[in-house]
């Protein structure tokens, strides 16, 4: 059976426009982030069922995964092999889920979850590790937690880093706990894949940023140089523990594109005074500016979804972001976060048309 991206594409028609020496195919393409919570199951309150993660931990995340039907999907807080997840390999169980061959899933630490909060960390395993399906079934003894980036799209190319933990943490809501219970930052972990998509290259990254306020911004920045030679468009995923506006605010002050603002060591000449605009556009005028190179139309980022993600039971701040650049909000054709029964956040879907 073929991917469900692959049945997409053969469905739909390219728009009927001038004769060109290509033809351009357009699709329709599911994106998704979502914060697994390591798979827990919620109430309806927003509390842990008292039986855990249940019977069937990897059943119940596998049905949770396939509900969202996505081409491509960011996920925070993955387990692998910890007991308290029925040592499950979530990334793998994820990935099957949804019929994906390719996916990597990047360990921020190796260790145990504390009894209150923070990690034991298993010794002389420090650093990040990367694990994908030439992995399955090994390193079952290492324990580990981090971020995973899953596709039904062909990969050009794999990127990861790691980012070290805030010196400090902060007193935070944790399901399950009245009150606010002191948590420690911990390691972070991005993902990035060149994708062959319906209309070229182009790079997504899953991000699970830090909940200390200014740090978690500094990886936003980080991400954003990291990218930088890689081919656009983008589109970056995660819980960035940052809300509304402000991750496109951080973002959108530098330009990643080549032509349109990197910083550079030398400042640009001036520009040419532009020639007088005619007062109507030539239809020969306006066929030449929508055939430009896509490069020549990269502006920004931008959110492709506002709406509320955390917390599950009943949302009322977006963590969970799906930013962009060289992708139109035209481009969206639906977003949604589905109710699926796991985690304290809810997955944030958007569908694009390419």
């Amino acid at each position: 059976m073929q991917p469900p991206f692959k049945q997409r594409l053969q469905r739909r028609t390219a728009r009927p426009g001038p004769p060109t020496h290509y033809v351009r195919r357009v699709s329709q393409l599911r994106i998704a982030t979502f914060n697994l919570l390591h798979g827990q199951s919620l109430g309806p309150d927003g509390n842990p069922h008292p039986a855990g993660p249940g019977p069937d931990p990897a059943g119940i995340l596998a049905e949770a995964i396939a509900s969202l039907d996505a081409d491509v999907l960011a996920l925070q807080e993955v387990d692998r092999y910890q007991e308290r997840s029925g040592l499950v390999d979530q990334a793998a169980v994820a990935a099957k889920a949804l019929g994906a061959d390719e996916w990597r899933f990047a360990a921020a630490l190796h260790g145990r979850p504390a009894p209150v909060a923070g990690w034991i960390p298993e010794p002389d395993c420090h650093g990040l590790r990367v694990y994908g399906p030439d992995e399955a079934g090994t390193a079952t003894g290492l324990p580990s937690y981090g971020t995973a980036l899953i596709t039904r799209l062909p990969v050009l190319e794999w990127r990861a880093r790691r980012f070290a933990p805030a010196p400090f943490g902060l007193p935070l809501r944790v399901a399950g706990r009245r009150g606010l219970t002191p948590v420690p930052d911990e390691p972070r972990a991005a993902l990035a894949a060149v994708l062959d998509g319906p209309n070229g290259p182009f790079t997504v990254v899953a991000a699970h940023l830090s909940f200390v306020p200014g740090w978690n911004m500094g990886q936003l920045a980080g991400i954003r140089r990291w990218i930088a030679d890689l081919p656009a468009p983008y589109l970056l995923l995660g819980d960035f523990n940052l809300v509304g506006a402000v991750p496109r605010t951080v973002l959108g002050g530098a330009a990643v594109v080549d032509g349109l603002g990197r910083r550079r060591a030398h400042p640009r000449p001036p520009r040419e005074p532009r020639p007088p605009r005619e007062p109507l556009e030539s239809r020969e005028a306006r066929r030449a500016r929508r055939s430009l190179p896509r490069r020549a139309l990269l502006r920004g980022w931008r959110d492709l979804a506002r709406t509320p993600t955390y917390p599950a039971h009943r949302p009322a701040v977006q963590f969970d972001h799906v930013l962009s650049v060289g992708i139109p909000r035209s481009a969206v054709r639906a977003t949604s976060t589905p109710a699926v029964g796991v985690s304290d956040h809810r997955p944030l879907v958007v569908d694009l048309a390419l």
